[in-house]
């Protein structure tokens, strides 16, 4: 047989076809989750609460220091720690630890003082008459925010028009403020984009309408990797040596992305931030934390399994809690790479078939989870924990006070001025022996102010107080929710109307011309006449043409401002697998990063608060059903059923109002 059968032919002179499609690269450019050519960045801020401090007092990055709240740390930078200095001991154990360590408290709202937050050398001292205040790093984390979405803009316009047109209009759809300290960000289009120009045989030809074909390999055997990426080590069966595939290529891209924007944090604000790049979210948060600080982790789809393999799966999102505990019991490990020995046929006899076949996916990396913008905040708190506790209307009102201008700050940057957004109820939450709230609607016909939200509160300590035993009381907060949407540059309906002169005019022929007149004289005659003029159209103006509402940049909700979970009610710090410290949270029994541990902390004092609220608007919702009584029946002839103003049982479809 001859040499140049093709049944003789060596692999090698087939024509080398890449591992992924056409449609797989389309998909891509759309952000969708299906194709395994994603790009997804975690950007997470280096010891962010000690940056704030060390660029706000302009220290070297070489200073230990550690922010204070009264005795405990909440944040140490990482110049500190080598000292043994962490968050999990007092202010004082620091000082002997390190006696030059720079200990800078939180800044503090003080009772009396009209309800502003200040920077007090003394804050320490006056746990009883201070509040925390976070707000000078929510504004420095709304910075940083801004500073990345500009880099992710100047990224689409340095790319040809058509191309990253899609990122550009998705940009806020493809950003997912996850914490005061982190983002995660969807780079799929934007890599799409840089591919297509960097690699024109990328782009399908018109005669090419079979999606499903193979790509064309890289024009590459080797992928110039930066020396700042630190790449997780291949899987056991895939080398360094073998060609790269487009999925290396869609990394480098995005490596090469992450890389600027936090360079731009950097040069712009002298913030660090680590980063994790791999192709979905979980593999992106555990990536990020793995090199910290100032520097970013590369998990190329194949070393995902090598990757995952060194991590107990307790540490997974959504692993950490009582599933994980049982998963544990049940096959006596935590250890991923143990469980990857498992079918998922035994997986199903010992879990129920979604859930085995969610852990089965999730610990081989497979997780379809979206970045999803974060930009409506849906309540915001301010609380005091008091340590004796106060027993007087007026130490409770210079605390309402507080309360009052710290809400009515994060309203003003949420938008309330322009009428973006504004909250529809006030709540008031007051602990003594036992947790009491009382809620009220805010007037829509009253600009939202402080003095409103101030005499609001007011109004709901009142009837805490009328409702007896009042104080001692431990705990006070004041919250504002059911936020609703405004509309800037709006106004109202008698704008659009026109009286006296501007409407007798118009019914002489002297009215402005329409724009649509035109279109309307080209309509057949009984089209004509629901459109004239000399109807009711003729009382309203030509609308201008209004700007598109403002979108809030803030993408987090601003986290909860209790009093810490102090260090005595957290299990000692554990360390899982890589570098990464953690403890066990005495609440719910979960493993937590250290990282993490006001985030968590936060979580657990919102939620029952959450509780707490689904519970009183329960109880308000039965209490304002009206009883059964005779009134529902009184009255004849056309007051009766069916008659103007009666009470008869209503309609099929509706339901009657309940007057108070």
């Amino acid at each position: 047989m001859s040499s140049e059968d093709p049944l003789n032919a060596s692999p090698n002179d087939a024509v080398k076809r890449s591992r992924y499609t056409h449609r797989q690269l389309h998909l891509l450019r759309q952000g969708s989750t299906a194709t395994p050519l994603r790009a997804i960045a975690h950007i997470d801020l280096d010891a962010f609460y000690a940056q704030c401090e060390m660029v706000r007092l302009g220290l070297p990055r070489d200073t230990p220091l550690a922010v204070r709240q009264w005795e405990s740390l909440i944040a140490v930078n990482y110049a500190a720690r080598p000292f043994g200095i962490t968050r999990m001991i007092t202010a004082a154990e620091a000082r002997k630890a390190c006696p030059n360590i720079v200990l800078q408290h939180v800044a503090t709202f003080r009772e009396g003082e009209g309800g502003r937050w200040a920077y007090r050398d003394d804050s320490f001292k006056n746990i009883k008459t201070d509040k925390v205040s976070l707000d000078p790093y929510r504004a420095e984390s709304r910075k940083i925010l801004k500073t990345i979405k500009d880099e992710l803009d100047r990224w689409c316009t340095n790319e040809p028009d058509g191309e990253a047109h899609c990122f550009t209009q998705g940009l806020s759809a493809g950003l997912e403020k996850a914490s005061i300290d982190e983002v995660f960000i969807d780079l799929s289009p934007l890599v799409y984009s840089v591919l297509l120009q960097r690699y024109p045989e990328l782009r399908p030809s018109l005669q090419d309408e079979n999606r499903d074909a193979g790509l064309p390999p890289p024009p590459t055997t080797a992928v110039p990797w930066d020396p700042e990426d630190f790449l997780v080590e291949l899987d056991l069966h895939e080398r360094e040596e073998d060609d790269p595939d487009w999925d290396d290529m869609v990394m480098l891209v995005g490596a090469e992305i992450v890389r600027a924007v936090r360079r731009a944090v950097w040069d712009e604000l002298k913030y660090t931030c680590s980063a994790g790049l791999a192709r979905n979210k979980m593999l992106a948060k555990l990536g990020s934390a793995c090199n910290k600080p100032d520097k970013q982790t590369v998990v190329r789809n194949r070393a995902v399994q090598h990757f995952l393999g060194g991590y107990k799966f307790t540490q997974i999102r959504m692993l950490g809690g009582k599933l994980g505990d049982q998963i544990t019991s049940l096959f006596g490990t935590e250890q991923v790479s143990d469980l990857l020995s498992v079918p998922l046929e035994q997986l199903r006899t010992k879990l129920d078939d979604h859930t085995a076949s969610w852990l089965y996916g999730i610990i081989r990396g497979d997780d379809r989870s979206e970045v999803n913008p974060r930009t409506q905040i849906k309540s915001m708190l301010s609380a005091k924990s008091f340590r004796p506790s106060i027993n007087s209307v007026g130490q409770a009102e210079k605390w309402l006070r507080i309360f009052a201008a710290d809400i009515y700050g994060r309203l003003v940057e949420d938008g309330v001025l322009e009428n973006r957004r504004r909250p529809r109820v006030i709540t008031l939450h007051h602990r003594t022996a036992q947790s009491r709230s009382r809620q009220i609607p805010i007037p829509a016909s009253n600009a939202v102010d402080e003095n409103l939200l101030f005499e609001l509160a007011k109004t709901l300590m009142r009837q805490v107080i009328t409702d007896g035993q009042a104080w001692p009381c431990s705990n006070l907060s004041l919250s504002v929710s059911s936020f609703e949407e405004g509309v800037s540059k709006n106004k109202a309906i008698e704008g659009f109307l026109l009286r006296g002169d501007q409407a007798k005019s118009l019914s002489h022929g002297s009215r402005p011309r329409d724009p649509n007149a035109a279109a309307s004289e080209q309509l057949p005659p009984e089209k004509k006449r629901k459109t004239d003029d000399n109807g009711i159209k003729r009382f309203f103006a030509q609308p201008p043409h209004t700007d598109s509402p403002v979108v809030d940049e803030e993408s987090a909700q601003p986290q909860p401002d209790p009093d810490p979970i102090s260090a005595a009610q957290r299990s000692p710090p554990e360390v899982h697998g890589s570098a990464m410290p953690y403890y066990t949270c005495g609440r719910c029994s979960r493993s937590i990063a250290e990282l993490e541990s006001e985030e968590h902390d936060d979580w657990h004092f919102a939620k029952d608060l959450e509780l707490q609220e689904r519970q009183e608007a329960r109880d308000v919702q039965h209490q304002s059903r009206p009883t059964n009584s005779s009134s529902s029946s009184r009255g004849t002839g056309t007051r009766g059923r069916g008659g103007r103003g009666g009470r008869g049982k209503p309609e099929r479809g509706q339901m009657r109002l309940a007057f108070q």
